[in-house]
């Protein structure tokens, strides 16, 4: 059939069943985009919601979300075979279709912005647009479809993401490289005199490469309450703690329901134990353990919060960061009248000191001047001293355990039930000492 100069020819089965194909393409391109969106859209309570669920798919969700780099790089990967697949067919099936060489304007049109434009509209806006409002629901429907194609396209993923590393690393390294020759030049104008300024200047070239999780106060250490708690209970826990800012949970400590101010407070003291102070609670500001402080610190500024929880990679509570933790990075130790000074070691001599467990590594590193990535190939998750020993040593050890590592020797001094207390530190012996 002819129509103008454009010429049509007859439906066969074969173009048939190429239809057929390319509408199941689009379905497959649409929940594979819809994907994208719905696993990086999970917040911590979407984390902690799909933990609690039971089965194989809440299961292979929370296993991919563990992996971002994998699963993105299995969506790109599968979305642009699909994608291709789609163009590939579409235009073979409208050559079959109609014939436009007495009119290659109009061929082109069809066949590539028609095409794209369905490819965007069906593969990409709408599912991405229901991903986005119905998260939780879209990854644990797409968890085990994905976790297939990632065993597919494992070899693919592989190359994709070291190519990125690769990348990402020179474009880190030259922009660190850059930063340290800038303040290094700093630090030499500054002379000897200018003790402060130097110190200053030293916390600002490594400011950028700290993550929260070194300076978090960490779970156990936080002071929290539980919102069922009484009116008269929970001013004796404000009195006693000293904090001007507390978080509120419920059940337990994964589950932050916000953060409590005293000065929300004060115009209820006299109130009764019928008080629902949890009308007062602020919502909670939720980061990752591996957010550079210099980000959250852009943040902290631009949403004027001086508070926020840090959560893991389940969505479960790891510590808490504040805006004086971030400060301190730079200026040294903040305190004012009411703290109280918290001795986290003694010094014994000058190659002998005892540390409490909870210290962090990164502290630990900068009250005996040790590089900050010393303990790096074998500290694992670990953020405190206690958890490095526990690295090192595999189990829970025993008091008086002595446990070596690059020279150093770490002692047990006390364990407090499954917690190592205090640790006894040797430093190695220097080159004159041997």
């Amino acid at each position: 059939m002819i129509v103008g100069q454009i010429q049509f020819y007859p439906l066969t089965l074969t173009i048939l069943v190429g239809m057929l194909i390319i509408v199941l393409l689009l379905i497959a391109s649409a929940l594979i985009s819809g994907s994208e969106v719905a696993f990086f859209a999970l917040g911590p309570r979407d984390h902690e919601e799909i933990r609690l669920k039971k089965g194989r798919g809440p299961r292979t969700a929370m296993e991919l979300a563990s992996h971002p780099d994998k699963l993105l790089a299995t969506i790109l990967i599968t979305n642009n075979f699909v994608n291709i697949g789609i163009v590939i067919l579409s235009t073979w099936v409208i050559n079959e279709i109609v014939d436009f060489s007495s009119n290659a304007v109009l061929g082109f049109v069809i066949q590539i912005v028609l095409i794209t434009f369905f490819i965007l509209l069906i593969g990409e806006v709408i599912p991405k647009v229901y991903a986005s409002r119905y998260s939780v629901r879209f990854a644990l429907f797409m968890a085990v479809p994905l976790k297939t194609l990632e065993l597919i396209f494992r070899p693919f993923a592989r190359i994709l993401i070291r190519m990125t590393s690769l990348v990402q690393k020179r474009l880190k390294d030259a922009k660190a490289n850059i930063s340290m020759d800038e303040l290094s030049h700093a630090l030499e104008l500054t002379g000897e005199e200018l003790e402060d300024e130097e110190r200053i200047l030293k916390g600002i070239v490594k400011f950028g490469n700290i993550d929260v999780k070194e300076i978090m106060n960490s779970r156990v250490d936080i002071v929290a309450v539980d919102i069922q708690t009484r009116f008269r209970d929970l001013l004796n826990v404000l009195l006693s703690s000293g904090f001007s800012r507390l978080p509120i949970f419920i059940d337990d400590l994964d589950n932050i329901k916000g953060i409590l101010f005293i000065k929300d407070l004060l115009p209820h003291f006299h109130k009764s134990d019928s008080f629902r102070w949890q009308s007062l609670i602020r919502p909670p500001y939720f980061v990752p353990v591996n957010k550079k402080i210099n980000e959250l610190l852009e943040e902290f500024q631009k949403n004027k919060m001086h508070l926020a929880i840090v959560v893991d990679e389940y969505g479960g509570t790891s510590g808490l960061v504040t805006m004086e933790d971030i400060l301190e990075e730079i200026v040294g130790e903040i305190s004012d009248e009411s703290d109280e000074e918290e001795v986290l070691y003694t010094r014994l001599d000058d190659r002998t000191y005892v540390f409490e467990g909870k210290v962090l590594l990164h502290d630990f590193s900068k009250i005996l001047e040790l590089p900050d990535d010393l303990f790096d190939i074998v500290r694992g998750e670990a953020e405190t001293l206690a958890g490095l020993i526990l690295e090192l040593k595999g189990e829970i050890p025993e008091k008086g355990e002595v446990i070596e590592f690059v020279g150093f020797t770490f002692k047990v001094q006390e364990v407090d039930q499954r917690r190592i207390a205090k640790i006894q530190v040797n430093l190695p012996k220097s080159d004159n000492e041997e």
